[in-house]
């Protein structure tokens, strides 16, 4: 399992308030939503109308795979016609193959949940 993860700042240059600066992220966001099925949140600069930083998210079972979507993604934000894409980060992280190297959370829920039935076999 791979998770890929987009940073991009952008300047939106006609934003006056915040207002003006919501309408964009938030046709951005849907965009992305729609077009792409990822995960997208405003993460930074919240109180300055000019600049928007987001954070995409998507997972999947292939590296190549979630850096061709947060490329498409970086190339929508580059397009944009009501901001400027002022900078891009992106990041892949591995999680074991096929996430059998992730301890804890839902894989350790999963065992003792197994090994309490098993416990429960043996009244």
């Amino acid at each position: 399992m791979y998770v890929g993860v987009l940073r991009v700042r952008l300047s939106v240059v006609g934003a006056r308030s915040l207002k003006d600066k919501r309408s964009v992220v938030r046709s951005f966001k849907e965009r992305l939503q729609a077009r792409l099925r990822v995960s997208v949140a405003e993460v930074g600069e919240l109180d300055d109308p000019r600049v928007a930083t987001l954070g995409i998210a998507v997972v999947a079972n292939d590296a190549a795979h979630c850096d061709e979507v947060l490329a498409r993604a970086a190339t929508t934000a580059a397009t944009l016609p009501d901001a400027i894409l002022i900078d891009r980060a992106t990041e892949i992280i591995a999680l074991g193959e096929g996430g059998r190297g992730v301890r804890g959370g839902i894989e350790q829920t999963l065992h003792l949940d197994r090994d309490r039935d098993v416990d429960d076999d043996d009244d």
